[in-house]
């Protein structure tokens, strides 16, 4: 019985031991042939290093507001009796809008100006008598001063009346129509936009650190999304003489001229400032910086002539670099990479310092310093 069991015991042994070599020696087998095969060729697309000349600036965003502007309101409330004007009409200062109806307002002028009249008599008719030594001058005095109070209640009035007709407070382009004949306005109700688009303002902000850069009458240009082939110029023409304590930044106003009147107050654009002489600039694809805790790095495409088994003569090697300024697409190297130099633009996620790749530039990432907004 004991030698049924010490059998078996070693025939197990053996199966057991014999799955387990082989399990072994697969593993082996497949890790010599993975060995064999070397690293796999990554694909990744490229570009040469090259010089561009940029002309330093800042950019911002900015707000157009009218050179003149205000919402066309009634100083005094009435029901709107006559409307003068159409939508998006250009008028003239002093041009009449709108009227408010005054009936009640002329019926008290018409009595004011009959209790003046009255009053003027009265003095008149005093004073040839004060001529004359007939009466005192102290009751002419008074008819003096009953003529003035008089007077003064009829102007009050006739400045009442006056402000049932609103006129335009300046020259510009109406908008639309707020008010109808027959509605109530109360004192300040908006019954139009009118702006003048013939010079406009932007505004913008810069930080504190940008105020030495910029000064009265320096040249400014505008982007709108509007327009996306237009650049509009204008120049600055008041730096703010206070920065927000909140911000730390400071507003400065540029104003440019609109004669075509593309641009409308309340438009944001993108505000470009000149800063100084042209410079030169390596620029790559923002795609091709790789940013990490220590710092930007690039991959540059080496020739592998040395390694003479390797399916790819081409190999990534990764470079760290010290970026500059941004235009659109592309970046400024300001140190790491020299001019001609082959950079890897796509793909570098699967890249490794040494690793082969292969060069496709059927599909490349933009590179363009100006891109336009398209229209999906």
């Amino acid at each position: 019985m004991i030698k049924r069991m010490s059998l078996m015991l070693i025939i197990v042994g053996i199966i057991f031991g014999g799955i387990f070599g082989f399990i072994s020696f697969k593993g082996r087998m497949i890790k010599e042939f993975i060995s064999s095969q070397g690293e796999p060729v990554h694909t990744v697309s490229t570009t040469p290093a090259q010089h561009l000349e940029w002309l330093p600036k800042m950019e911002t965003i900015g707000s157009l507001q009218a050179f003149q502007g205000a919402n066309v309101s009634p100083e005094v409330p009435g029901i709107v009796e006559e409307i003068y004007f159409k939508q998006g009409d250009k008028v003239k200062l002093g041009e009449p809008l709108l009227k408010l109806r005054a009936q009640d307002e002329l019926a008290k002028l018409a009595a004011l100006k009959a209790t003046a009249q009255l009053n003027r008599i009265t003095y008149n008719r005093n004073l040839a008598q004060f001529n004359v030594n007939a009466i005192s001058k102290q009751t002419l005095d008074i008819d003096k001063a009953n003529l003035d109070v008089a007077l003064a209640h009829v102007d009050e009035q006739q400045a009442l009346v006056n402000k049932k007709l609103i006129r335009a407070p300046l020259t510009g382009q109406l908008g639309i129509r707020l008010v109808d004949v027959g509605q109530y306005l109360e004192a300040g109700a908006a019954i139009s936009t009118l702006q003048a688009l013939d010079t406009l303002f932007v505004d913008f902000f810069l930080p504190q650190q940008a105020i030495s850069k910029v000064s009265t009458g320096q040249k400014v240009t505008l982007i709108s999304d509007a327009y996306q082939t237009a650049l509009f110029t204008g120049e600055i023409t008041v730096i703010n003489p206070k920065v927000d304590t909140n911000t730390r930044n400071v507003q400065i106003r540029a104003t440019l001229k609109n004669p075509n009147h593309k641009l409308l107050p309340g438009m944001y654009v993108t505000v470009n400032i000149a800063t100084g002489n042209v410079q030169r600039f390596i620029t790559l694809p923002r795609t091709a910086i790789i940013y990490n805790t220590f710092g930007a790095s690039v991959y540059r495409v080496d020739s592998n002539s040395q390694d003479k088994t390797s399916k790819s003569k081409l190999i990534a090697k990764q470079q760290l670099v010290t970026t500059g300024d941004t235009r659109g697409d592309q970046i400024a190297i300001l140190s790491g990479i020299k001019e001609g130099e082959t950079i890897v633009t796509t793909g570098q996620i699967k890249l490794r310092n040494g690793s082969p790749v292969t060069i496709d530039n059927s599909v490349s990432p933009s590179n363009d310093a100006n891109p336009e907004l398209k229209d999906q």
